[in-house]
């Protein structure tokens, strides 16, 4: 005898009815290193970066040529429907046909407990995406762009709101320059 098997209901308060109607039906996105995630993508499509932190993910959006990121938003962590949710809503409004998901790598190049972290989350983004998700080594990039907010003389309390947005977008132009670095020279033959 044939078991049915239940549906789980997601409830998706952030998006559109629409939208809800696609999500659960969703067939599960692959998940790449950023050169075989590309080959995935469009030639042209706005791509989302992301830095996940444990309270909050820094969210970027590039321009549909791939040249340019710019930090959107910071989404405060509560529940991992709700941030699903709020970044599947982006990637919507802003026409996304990926995701660029910071991979925290070790110096040493090992995957500490934060990189499986993330690769936990992008497993379970993953399933409710058919957008392909690239992993990008994200090592330093706070670092590097609390270093910039500080040469700017920002405080930091100001520094605490927006470093995940800014690292989100160092993150995803980090991402394009090396994609931008793959592609043929115009007018050259392949």
């Amino acid at each position: 005898m044939f078991r049915r098997r239940s549906v789980t209901t997601i409830h998706l308060p952030a998006l559109h009815k629409s939208y809800a109607a696609c999500y659960a039906s969703v067939m599960a996105a692959p998940i790449l290193p950023l050169i075989e995630a590309a080959a995935h993508w469009p030639p042209r499509g706005a791509l989302v970066g992301l830095d996940l932190g444990t309270k909050t993910i820094g969210v970027a959006v590039s321009d549909p040529d791939r040249r340019l990121a710019t930090g959107v938003e910071t989404i405060q962590r509560t529940a991992f429907k709700a941030d699903a949710a709020r970044l599947i809503a982006i990637a919507a409004e802003r026409n996304a046909v990926g995701f660029v998901l910071g991979l925290p790598i070790n110096m040493d190049a090992s995957e500490g407990p934060r990189a499986q972290s993330t690769r936990a989350f992008a497993r379970n983004f993953a399933k409710l995406t058919e957008l392909p998700i690239a992993l990008w080594d994200e090592r330093l990039s706070t670092a590097a762009v609390e270093r910039e907010l500080i040469a700017i003389d920002m405080s930091r309390a100001r520094r605490a709101e927006v470093i995940d947005l800014h690292a989100a977008a160092y993150i995803l132009q980090g991402a394009l320059d090396r994609l931008a670095r793959l592609a043929p020279e115009p007018g050259s033959q392949k």
